[in-house]
């Protein structure tokens, strides 16, 4: 039997389902509201740097018509690759070294040949040679990755000894000069010899190889004076040549784009043969070495893309810190902007998080206008 009480409480508690459901539905619906409005301020926050990185490619894509002088430089095998650019136009492309610098470092190459074939057969166990302390066994256990007794080292080394024979054999008649002939011909005669010890017997080791190394090193000595004696004459002549074509006052602004891989950016031959043809002056800032992973498709591009950016940047820095000259110098150079301020966190000195999260309240200088702030 439903009695008043009964009723009323049933219709009260019915009443206060309602009012929690809509109440919850609400506090829903306000949150999905904050978080829609969270989302789209971080969307127009994230719009600001869409909208520099628009401009600043802009900016660029413009710029590069108008870089000018600037000579490209794509190391190659044969002692590099000169592009001359002025006024926005390519001049002229040319591949200023001798020949003989080619050929040179080509015999040169003999014992990385060797080694390239039987790296992978060498072991894991570093054995006692000269400067044996220099070897990381790490690396060597990564290379020397075949297991012992493989022979699978033999066919490629064959070919290459027949590579090697038909150079020995052709050798008198490459009129080289007479020095370079002689240190080519012991370099082959000493590969042609450890190969065919190594094919008698059907293995190899460390020991054996580096002897061959140390035998032949004298000579490679030999080649590699030669080629560098190549590679200066042709590259100053080209630079004597096209300092005259452009004129004094285009040269002394000069830009030199050196591209290179990884393990020849540091001391890169070119580099160090064409700043003496450069402005003294400003050599140390207009000649730029561009490590890539690889040659790129569009070297030109490459090179011209990253000048622009140097150049835009060098006048932003100072337009856009001129307040704080240590910002300006890494926007102009290669540090990163938040590298002192990392190091500074990271050698425990950085101020106080400023983090409203944290409800935290610290000052803060700005970089440009020097005002402190709290935040």
């Amino acid at each position: 039997m439903t009695t008043r009480r009964g009723f009323l409480g049933t219709v009260s508690a019915v009443g206060a389902a309602t009012l929690l459901m809509e109440t919850q539905a609400a506090t829903n619906a306000s949150a999905a509201t904050t978080a829609t409005d969270e989302k789209a301020a971080r969307d127009a926050i994230r719009g600001v740097n869409s909208g520099m990185r628009a401009n600043y490619a802009s900016l660029k894509a413009e710029l590069i018509k108008h870089l000018s002088p600037v000579v490209v430089v794509q190391n190659n095998a044969v002692g590099g690759r000169f592009t001359l650019i002025d006024k926005g136009v390519q001049v002229e492309t040319v591949d200023p070294v001798p020949e003989y610098f080619e050929l040179a470092k080509s015999i040169a190459h003999v014992p990385l040949g060797i080694y390239s074939v039987i790296a992978a057969y060498l072991g894991g166990k570093v054995p006692n040679i000269p400067n044996a302390d220099r070897i990381d066994p790490h690396d060597l256990a990564m290379v020397a990755f075949k297991a012992a007794g493989d022979t699978g080292w033999i066919t490629p080394l064959t070919s290459f000894r027949a590579t090697l024979n038909a150079a020995r054999t052709k050798l008198p008649t490459a009129n080289l000069p007479a020095d370079l002939e002689t240190s080519s011909n012991t370099i082959l005669t000493e590969a042609i010899r450890f190969i065919d010890t190594a094919l008698g017997a059907k293995s190899f080791d460390m020991v054996a190889f580096n002897q061959f190394a140390a035998t032949v090193y004298p000579s490679i000595r030999v080649n590699m004076t030669f080629a560098s004696t190549a590679q200066i004459t042709g590259i100053e002549a080209l630079m004597k040549r096209w300092r005259a074509l452009i004129g004094e006052t285009a040269w002394s602004d000069l830009y030199v784009m050196v591209l290179s891989i990884w393990t020849t950016a540091e001391l890169n031959q070119a580099s160090i043969i064409i700043r003496r043809t450069m402005n003294q002056a400003k050599v140390d800032t207009h000649l730029v070495d561009l490590p890539t992973a690889e040659t790129p498709a569009d070297p030109i591009g490459v090179a011209l893309d990253n000048l622009a950016r140097i150049v835009q940047d060098n006048v932003a820095a100072e337009m856009v810190f001129n307040s704080a000259l240590d910002v300006a110098d890494a926007l102009k150079g290669k540090e990163d902007l938040l590298s002192k301020e990392i190091l500074k966190q990271l050698d425990g000195t950085a101020p106080a998080a400023r983090t409203a999260a944290l409800g935290a309240a610290a000052a803060a200088t700005c970089p440009v206008t020097g005002r402190t702030v709290t935040v």
